[in-house]
């Protein structure tokens, strides 16, 4: 039985939505077809209609994750103060708690390098927010605004996967509190 275009467009987005949030909260390795399939509310028969390998979803998963993080930092990019905002709110105990909901980068930056097919949409995105950081961030000196840029999103990226990984809650906030604090007016 065929399902009609639209119909086959939104399970995929589905399909894509639920991976790219799996994928954050668990790694790449810790979520089979069948789990995201299932939050998707559909069963394991259909996704290789949809993608030919969970390589495949892997790759295009976090191009969809990327899509959804450059609409945050492409508002945050209206005023200083939201760029500021945006880098706040990245260093932030919300942020930490959410990797499902938070940036690709910070959750799936030590795994990508054992995946050959998400390397090119992880590089795409990491290169896309460095460019609007280096553009857009109210850097007090504008001298090397693209090396601030890499070094800003080094230190948020490391902040908030340190502040994962420890088992001290004071800790992990200081952590997250001199990064954000770094990065202050």
């Amino acid at each position: 039985m065929r399902y009609p275009a639209e119909e086959t467009a939104d399970k995929h987005q589905r399909i894509l939505t639920a991976a790219a949030r799996l994928f954050r909260e668990k790694g790449f390795d810790g979520v089979s077809v069948g789990q995201i399939m299932k939050a998707t509310g559909l069963t394991h028969g259909p996704f290789y209609n949809h993608f030919a390998s969970k390589e495949a979803l892997m790759a295009e998963s976090t191009l969809h994750g990327s899509a959804h993080s450059r609409e945050g930092l492409d508002a945050a990019t209206a005023t200083p103060e939201a760029m500021r905002e945006y880098v706040r709110n990245y260093v932030s105990t919300a942020h930490r708690d959410a990797p499902g909901q938070g940036c690709l980068l910070a959750a799936l930056a030590g795994e990508v390098r054992n995946q050959p097919s998400v390397r090119p949409a992880f590089t795409f995105h990491l290169k896309t927010i460095i460019g609007k950081l280096a553009a857009h961030f109210p850097w007090k000196k504008k001298s090397r605004p693209r090396q601030e840029a890499i070094v800003m999103l080094s230190a948020m990226v490391g902040a908030v996967a340190l502040a994962r990984a420890v088992d001290d809650e004071a800790f992990s906030q200081e952590i997250l509190a001199a990064v954000s604090s770094a990065f202050a007016p």
